[in-house]
């Protein structure tokens, strides 16, 4: 069994937020020639050119077909999170993408949705974190890396973290909003390395924050393989140890420990560093992902693993069954 743990959708229309809310800032879709899009802010700011296999399902199951890939877990893409917006607005932005992506698993049951919630406001977070769950049948929810600015370890998101864990919601953390992205504005670097030192912001700060410790049973899967976490974990975990005074400052265990602590996708794009990643995070703990439908995604579906010198049991573990214990569900 092949389960991509990692891949985004959007609807092919939405109504004008602008409209719908009285205030702009939001992204539109511009479909200005069959079969591609450009996604506009509502002030003229392009984003990105998108294709039908980001919003049609039946040119994602195509594509599925031609990588045999059996599932394939769909979330949002992280620039509709829209956390900015007001509470409210974006408590009903949410259940609008959360009722889409149901809506498309039930015509598909070959993909498996992980819903959105607006945590701008943790206490309506959690009601539609509920209603994704108990309603829609959602194993999970998609997040971003930090929430306008707040790191993941902030108390203010105790109450989200602990629903999660008692709900059974497994949570995906994505990097989006990067720290120092006005520095990354040439040659691509926000994506190329700004989310992988973000996403290493996430897991560093969940770490030292004590959020494992605190919610042993949450899961928790971080993008794109962990960011630089799994490179970086000797020098963290270094100075963990010189400078307690510093870094452990809510008495948690060596960094290296919490390696086991949650999941990654395997996105390395390199087999050495797959290989690496293997041997820090473990193939328990490493999920076969993609990133459809993007360009620095793996758009070979896991072409490079399948190839790989390793053994069929951890291309099992790596390919499906890591897949399915994060999610909590049976296939």
């Amino acid at each position: 069994m092949k389960i991509d743990i990692h891949a985004h959708i959007l609807p092919k229309t939405w109504p004008s937020l602008k409209e719908r809310y009285g205030y702009g800032g939001f992204i539109e879709l511009d479909h200005y020639t069959p079969g591609s899009a450009k996604m506009m802010r509502d002030d003229g700011f392009f984003f990105r050119e998108i294709q039908e296999n980001c919003w049609n399902p039946e040119a994602i199951l195509k594509d599925m077909d031609a990588h045999h890939v059996d599932y394939m877990t769909l979330c949002t893409v992280p620039v509709l999170f829209n956390y900015w917006a007001k509470p409210e607005h974006g408590a009903d932005w949410s259940r609008f993408l959360n009722d889409h992506l149901a809506d498309v698993c039930r015509e598909h049951p070959r993909f498996i949705a992980l819903g959105t919630v607006p945590m701008q406001d943790i206490p309506l977070a959690i009601k539609e974190m509920e209603y994704a769950k108990k309603q829609l049948g959602m194993p999970g929810l998609q997040i971003g890396s930090n929430i306008n600015g707040m790191n993941l370890d902030d108390p203010a998101l105790y109450p989200f973290w602990e629903a999660a864990q008692d709900l059974d919601v497994c949570i995906m953390i994505h990097p989006w909003e990067m720290a120092g992205a006005d520095r990354m504005k040439r040659y691509f670097q926000e994506w190329l390395i700004g989310m992988p030192a973000e996403t290493t912001l996430a897991i560093t700060s969940m770490i030292f924050g004590g959020i494992f410790d605190k919610f042993p049973k949450l899961r928790v899967l971080f993008a794109h393989a962990g960011g630089a976490f799994p490179f970086t974990m000797g020098r963290i975990s270094h100075g963990w140890h010189a400078r307690p005074d510093l870094c452990d400052v809510h008495h948690i265990k060596d960094p290296r420990s919490y390696a086991g602590a949650f999941w990654v996708d395997g996105i390395t794009h390199d087999e050495q560093a797959f290989k690496f990643l293997l041997d820090i995070i473990g193939p328990n703990r490493i999920c076969y992902g993609t990133d459809y439908p993007f360009p620095l995604g793996d758009l070979e579906h896991g072409a490079f693993i399948e190839s790989m010198n390793i053994s069929e049991d951890i291309k099992r573990k790596v390919l499906a069954d890591s897949a399915l214990e994060f999610l909590g569900i049976q296939l």
